[in-house]
């Protein structure tokens, strides 16, 4: 089966606002024409910024062809894990707690935030 991804919220806006450069932007294409998954706290904080209306339609539009991943026991509690055991933000243990219990790698633009987190491969667009 082919690796796939958890699309963190700076590479969404990246994405979207098309500032990855063109080897990272062919990837993402890759990417979103298969499935592009995104926790929960990514759906909450793209949309919970206060773009203009024309580009809060695109957000929409992104939202409503992804797979948004909900948390669920699982990612609760691997969430708490997390949190005990490594110095991560809370929304930064949902997504990556969201990535280790689906399997998916993460694509963020902050490999740094999740380079300890055991078992979890991060890629950064911008460095392909």
């Amino acid at each position: 089966m082919e690796q796939q991804y958890l699309i963190d919220t700076n590479v969404v806006i990246d994405y979207l606002g098309q500032k990855l450069p063109a080897s990272g932007m062919a990837f993402m294409n890759n990417v979103i024409d298969a499935v592009p998954n995104l926790s929960v706290v990514t759906k909450i904080e793209v949309l919970g910024f206060n773009a203009p209306d024309e580009h809060y339609q695109l957000l929409i539009g992104f939202m409503e062809d992804a797979s948004i991943l909900d948390l669920t026991s699982p990612v609760v509690d691997q969430c708490i894990d997390l949190r005990k055991n490594y110095k991560v933000k809370l929304p930064d243990a949902i997504i990556a707690a969201t990535a280790l219990v689906h399997g998916l790698a993460l694509l963020t633009r902050n490999t740094k935030d999740f380079q300890t987190i055991s078992g979890l491969v991060s890629i950064n667009p911008h460095e392909l």
